[in-house]
């Protein structure tokens, strides 16, 4: 299972060194974990993901580019033909400053379409998502578009339809270890692909705690191993 830390902002080479396997830098502008500036340099083995909501599609194409983001996940109300959009999209890229700039196809670019779940969910809505997106994301609906702190009823994902792989989001923290070694035996992890963690690994929006992330992750990779041996 993977691991994404999203809310990038002040200390991402730190959390780079505990080499997730993606980092999420969120380019909503009313957000306090809002990311602009100049992107650290991560290694090439951790992708990076730019989150948007609703944003222009010519601005997620720029940010791309711009930043030579890996993937985009689409945190509002995307429609299909936004996605679809998006996937079939040129784009000027180029992977070093010093080369000529080239077109490059958006199916080049992994897409992870956001649903928000608070006490269940209508999941016949993600059925004509699945030829545009990549992934789907669960998360729990809030106030804001992510980074609420609050968690869902994981057991609603029993019900899940598609085959698509997913991340699971939502005020997922160093406390929900035991929680999650649960879901994972559970029917309703089958497709789950992915953790993603933000606010509640934080001291303040942006800065993450490196202990606390760090032993996450040891406690999940224990898990897993412990997993994989006794199958």
């Amino acid at each position: 299972m993977k691991l994404k830390v999203c809310g990038m902002n002040q200390n991402p080479l730190e959390v780079a060194q505990l080499q997730p396997d993606y980092l999420g830098f969120i380019f909503w502008e009313p957000s306090a974990r809002f990311f602009e500036g100049n992107m650290p340099n991560v290694p090439k083995s951790i992708k990076k993901i730019g989150v948007f909501v609703d944003a222009p599609l010519e601005e997620v194409l720029e940010k791309v580019a711009q930043y030579q983001l890996d993937a985009v996940q689409l945190h509002g109300k995307e429609s299909v033909a936004y996605c679809d959009a998006l996937r079939h999209a040129e784009l000027v890229s180029a992977s070093h400053k010093d080369e000529t700039p080239k077109q490059v196809r958006g199916d080049g670019i992994e897409i992870i379409k956001v649903f928000s779940i608070k006490d269940n969910f209508d999941f016949s809505i993600l059925k004509e998502y699945e030829a545009v997106c990549d992934y789907f994301l669960f998360d729990t609906k809030g106030k804001l578009p992510g980074g609420n702190g609050y968690t869902f009823d994981w057991s609603v994902l029993e019900n899940y339809p598609s085959t698509k792989p997913f991340f699971l989001s939502g005020g997922i923290g160093l406390e929900s270890v035991e929680k999650l070694k649960e879901f994972r035996n559970s029917p309703a992890s089958t497709y789950c692909y992915a953790i993603d963690v933000n606010s509640r690994f934080e001291t303040q929006p942006g800065l993450k705690n490196i202990a606390s992330l760090k032993a996450f992750q040891e406690a999940l990779n224990d898990h897993l191993q412990l997993k994989t041996d006794n199958e």
